[in-house]
């Protein structure tokens, strides 16, 4: 389940809060990874762009001040995650290697292979980012619903919606009317548009 963020960010202040850390890793780093390999990243680079976002979430908690007037915290956390996956681009690029931001600026070629990383991809990173955000809510709201259903209820709409039986199959399992089958797969599928809903909210 995805926290209110505000609530779980001023938990992130305190390092020795391991299990809110874990939350926020838990929640957020199939996002993180899933917009770095669509980037043009391989599996490690990936990886590595994970650790090193969350690192530096870590890094900015003590002094970091959430407020939604300045900006949404997805794209807050879009920003510290595009920064990482161009740290990885500029590793790959020999013209860029080595290089750090200590060092004189005044070579035009470095300048233009840094400058030119993000375009490489040829990808539009914030419409990623949205579309694994909102794959994010999704699963989450599906989870919640799943813990708070009737089991056999969320099966029905599991076997409906996910496994394309026929409703005349899954009644006959069930022993049910077809109609229960409609009623019930119509009952969880707004629980969970709620659920997404109510995610969003929290998440502006």
């Amino acid at each position: 389940m995805i926290r209110t963020r505000t609530t779980l960010i001023k938990r992130l202040k305190n390092w020795q809060d391991q299990a809110s850390w874990q939350d926020f890793f838990d929640t957020y780093w199939k996002l993180i990874y899933g917009v770095a390999v669509k980037s043009g990243l391989t599996g490690t680079e990936a990886q590595d762009v994970v650790q090193e976002t969350m690192f530096s979430v870590a890094k900015h908690m003590p002094n970091f001040k959430y407020d939604r007037k300045a900006g949404s915290f997805k794209t807050w956390l879009l920003n510290m995650t595009r920064w990482r996956i161009t740290d990885q681009f500029r590793k790959r690029d020999p013209v860029c290697r080595g290089y750090s931001p200590s060092q004189d600026n005044s070579n035009p070629t470095t300048t233009y292979a840094l400058d030119n990383i993000p375009e490489r991809t040829n990808l539009d990173l914030e419409a990623m980012w949205e579309a694994e955000w909102k794959e994010a809510l999704l699963e989450a709201a599906t989870a919640k619903v799943k813990r708070n259903f009737n089991p056999e209820h969320y099966q029905i709409f599991d076997l409906y919606v996910n496994k394309d039986w026929a409703p005349d199959r899954i009644a006959k399992t069930f022993g049910i009317a077809v109609g229960h089958v409609y009623l019930t797969k119509h009952r969880v599928s707004e629980g969970i548009k709620e659920e997404v809903e109510r995610l969003k909210k929290s998440l502006a």
